[in-house]
C-alpha cells in the first residue's frame, strides 16, 4: 500500500540517513534536501503530505522556506532547530509552521508528531461534500470536509493547526474556550505553559479573516479566560 510522502530538509546529513530509517519502517516514502532551496524544486515535480523543515541551512533557511512554501500550500510543516528560546519558537510559528521541535530530538518523538499530523491533515481533507459540512459565520464559511475557508467569497489559507482552531471555535460558538483547551484539542497532548503558542495562532487566524485585527469580528478575547465565536 501507497503511504504519505515526507520531506525531510536538513543540511546534517546523518539525520537524513537516520530518519530515513524510520520513515521507511513505517511505510513513508521520503525526499530530502539540504537546503531551501532545493525543497522547493522537489515540491515542485513532488506531491508531498509533510515537510520537516531545519532553521539554520545555506543557501536558503528553513524561515524563508517556509514562508515561501506558505504562499501556495498548507500541509503540515514541523520546524527543527537547536534553538530553544520561546522568540525562535514564536517565530517559526508566526511563519506558519504548525510544530516546533527543539534538537537534539528523539527519533521515535518526530515520528509520532509526524503521523499526528497527516492523520489530522487527511481528516480534514476527505473528499466527500455536503452541506451539512459548512459552517457559516456572517461571511465566514468553514468547509470541514475540503479544509477550506472563504471571508467575504474570498479563498483564506490556514495551516493545518490555524484550520483546527477556527474549526473549533466555531464548532462551539457562544462557549468561551480556555488556552489550555483550545491547545489540548488543537495540538492533541497535554497543555504544558503554551498560551504563547496559543495566541501567536490565534493572531495569525486574525490576520487572514478579520479585517479590523484591533477590533475582531469573529475571534473575541474573553479577558483572562481564553476564546470565543459569536453569531453575528
Amino acid at each position: 500500500m501507497t503511504r504519505e510522502t515526507i520531506l525531510m530538509v536538513d543540511d546534517e546529513k546523518e539525520i537524513l540517513k537516520l530518519m530515513d530509517i524510520y520513515f521507511k519502517n513505517e511505510g513513508y516514502t521520503m525526499l530530502k534536501a539540504a537546503n531551501g532551496l532545493e525543497a522547493l524544486e522537489l515540491l515542485e515535480q513532488h506531491k508531498v503530505d509533510l515537510i520537516i523543515l531545519d532553521v539554520m541551512m545555506p543557501l536558503m533557511d528553513g524561515l524563508e522556506a517556509c514562508m515561501k512554501i506558505r504562499e501556495k500550500n498548507h500541509i503540515p510543516i514541523i520546524m527543527l532547530s537547536a534553538k530553544t528560546q520561546d522568540i525562535d519558537k514564536i517565530s517559526g510559528l508566526s511563519i506558519g509552521a504548525d510544530e516546533y521541535v527543539t534538537k537534539p530530538f528523539s527519533p521515535l518523538v518526530l515520528l509520532a508528531s509526524v503521523k499526528s499530523h497527516i492523520r489530522r491533515y487527511k481528516q480534514f481533507n476527505h473528499q466527500s461534500v455536503t452541506n451539512d459540512n459548512e459552517i457559516t459565520i456572517d461571511d465566514l464559511i468553514i468547509n470541514t470536509a475540503t479544509h477550506t475557508v472563504t471571508v467575504d467569497q474570498q479563498p483564506v489559507k490556514l495551516t493545518p493547526r490555524e484550520f483546527a482552531i477556527l474549526k473549533l471555535l466555531a464548532v462551539n460558538k457562544g462557549i468561551v474556550l480556555s488556552m489550555d483547551k483550545i491547545y489540548e484539542t488543537a495540538w492533541n497532548e497535554p497543555f504544558m505553559e503554551s498560551k504563547n503558542t496559543v495566541m501567536v495562532h490565534i493572531r495569525k487566524i486574525r490576520e487572514k479573516i478579520e479585517k479590523d485585527t484591533q477590533n475582531p469580528k469573529f475571534i473575541k478575547t474573553v479577558w483572562g479566560i481564553g476564546y470565543k465565536m459569536e453569531d453575528i
